[in-house]
C-alpha cells in the first residue's frame, strides 16, 4: 500500500479528528482479521473519529466507526488510510 499525501493512517488522526476512511491494506492481514473489520464497519467511504490513545504512545486506539467504539491496536491501525 502506498500512502498518497492526500491520506495518512489512521493512527495520525489527532483525538476528536474526523476522516473518511480512503483505504484499507488488505494485503497486510490475516483474512479473519480483515472479515472482522468489514463487520465491524471499517470500509471504504466510512467516517472514523479517534476517541482516546492508550498513554505513552501505547495499544490501544479507541476509534468510533458509525455509532460503535473499537480498540484497535496500533499495528492494524497503521493498515488503514484515512482521507481527512
Amino acid at each position: 500500500m502506498t500512502v498518497s499525501a492526500l491520506h495518512r493512517p489512521i493512527d495520525a488522526l489527532a483525538i476528536g479528528e474526523v476522516a473518511l476512511i480512503a483505504a484499507i491494506d488488505r494485503a497486510g492481514l490475516e483474512p479473519q482479521t480483515a472479515q472482522r473489520l468489514c463487520e465491524l464497519g471499517f470500509d471504504e467511504g466510512v467516517d472514523v473519529e479517534i476517541l482516546h490513545r492508550a498513554p505513552f504512545g501505547g495499544d490501544p486506539i479507541a476509534v468510533r466507526v458509525g455509532n460503535m467504539v473499537v480498540a484497535l491496536r496500533r499495528d492494524m491501525a497503521r493498515l488503514i488510510e484515512v482521507a481527512a
